[in-house]
């Protein structure tokens, strides 16, 4: 009986471990818009023990898949082509397919329902909220979250062919 409590009391501990450790964690948000300034909805980052959280709820976009990407400056005015390139402090190859890659900004597709409404979380590895760091969303000039008109086919530089940029959020903390 004494092991049982023991084990109890251990697990209990195990599972109110992950609640009390995400209290204090470095987090950030991203709020999403369209090329008509239309507001899409907010995507939050999270710094995890294992890399950068990141959850986007959205909607009105166009159904289909998507290039998903950090790209290296914090801004989108006028017409997204502020942001830059992808975010890449390490100098990698674009790309998942490609030998040297990914941009540390390349994230997988996501893929949008007929809804135009998408919920997702991905786990960033390469990149952190920070400050210090060289992969830190908050350099000299920030980091913008963009999605593409078309697909990242993971391999074909510098954006993956992904096509024009439809929707753009500067992170900020």
């Amino acid at each position: 009986m004494k092991g049982i409590v023991a084990g109890t009391i251990a697990l209990a501990a195990l599972c109110a471990a992950p609640a009390a450790a995400q209290d204090g964690m470095m987090t950030a948000k991203a709020v999403m818009k369209g090329v008509d300034g239309a507001e899409l909805g907010t995507v939050t980052f999270t710094e995890t023990p294992a890399g950068v959280l990141i959850q986007a709820d959205l909607t009105g976009l166009p159904p289909g898949a998507h290039g998903f990407h950090l790209h290296e400056t914090g801004s989108c005015e006028p017409d997204f082509g502020a942001a830059g390139g992808h975010f890449n402090p390490t100098a990698a190859e674009h790309g998942f397919l490609v030998v040297g890659g990914p941009h540390a900004g390349d994230m997988p597709n996501i893929h949008v329902p007929d809804s135009g409404a998408l919920t997702i979380e991905v786990l960033n590895t390469n990149v952190t909220l920070e400050e210090d760091a060289p992969e830190t969303l908050f350099d000299d000039d920030g980091t913008a979250l963009l999605i593409h008109a078309g697909v990242d086919d993971y391999k074909s530089p510098p954006s993956g062919d992904a096509g024009t940029r439809i929707a753009c959020g500067v992170v900020e903390r």
